[in-house]
C-alpha cells in the first residue's frame, strides 16, 4: 500500500497532559507531603530506587526489578490528610515500561491495605492527576498509600515512574504566591507558609 504526499492522512497523537502539580501548590490549596513520608519499593534496579522518584527530575526514574505488580509504599508517621496524587509518566521515552493500569491502596499498615481505585492509562505522556476520595469526602486521612502497578503496555514487565507527588489539602487561611510569580525552587519554597 503506497501514499503519496499530497493526501491528507490525520494522525491523532495520544493526548498529552496539561496538568501541573505546581500550579495548585503555588496558590496555595495544597501542600506537598510527601517529604514527610517513608518511601519503599518493591524492587528496583540499581542506581534507579525511590530517589529518582522523588528528585523533581523529569529525566530520572524509578525501574523496578521482577515480577508484577509493582508497588510504591507511601508511610507517614502520623494520620494525613491526602487529596490527590500526581504521577509522571512518559509513553514516548519508556513505551512498554510505561503503566497501563495502576491501583491505588490505603491503610493504617500493610496488613490492612484497602484498594480506593484503579486507574487505567492509555499512553500517558506527561502528569497524571489522581483524586483521593473516600466517598463524599474530598480527602482521606491515612498512615499508609500504595501505588500499585498492575500491567504495562505491551505486555512489559518492568515498569518506569518518572515523578510521584502527593498532596495535602491546605487548612485554615489561604496566602496565594501566584500574583507574585513563580516561586518553584527550593530555597522558596522554605517560605511558602507561614508556621
Amino acid at each position: 500500500m503506497t501514499s503519496s504526499m499530497d493526501e491528507d492522512i490525520p494522525i491523532n497523537p495520544p493526548p498529552t497532559s496539561e496538568e501541573d502539580p505546581l500550579a495548585e501548590e503555588r496558590l496555595g490549596l495544597v501542600r506537598e507531603v510527601g517529604a514527610q513520608a517513608v518511601w519503599s519499593l518493591s524492587s528496583c534496579k540499581p542506581g534507579f530506587g525511590v530517589e529518582r522518584l522523588r528528585d523533581n527530575i523529569m529525566d530520572t526514574y524509578w525501574q523496578s526489578d521482577g515480577q508484577l505488580p509493582h508497588l510504591v509504599n507511601i508511610q507517614f508517621h502520623k494520620r494525613t490528610n491526602i487529596s490527590q496524587i500526581y504521577i509522571y509518566t512518559d509513553y514516548k521515552l519508556d513505551e512498554s515500561y510505561t503503566p497501563s493500569r495502576i491501583s491505588i491502596r490505603s491503610g493504617t499498615n500493610f496488613n490492612d491495605l484497602q484498594e480506593l481505585q484503579v486507574l487505567d492509562l492509555t499512553e500517558p505522556t506527561g502528569w497524571v492527576q489522581v483524586p483521593i476520595k473516600d466517598g463524599n469526602v474530598k480527602s482521606i486521612r491515612t498512615f499508609m498509600l500504595q501505588i500499585a502497578v498492575i500491567s504495562n503496555h505491551q505486555n512489559g514487565r518492568d515498569t518506569h515512574m518518572r515523578q510521584i507527588r502527593i498532596h495535602a489539602p491546605v487548612e485554615g487561611k489561604l496566602y496565594a504566591l501566584e500574583p507574585f510569580g513563580k516561586f518553584g525552587t527550593v530555597d522558596f519554597q522554605k517560605f511558602a507558609t507561614i508556621r
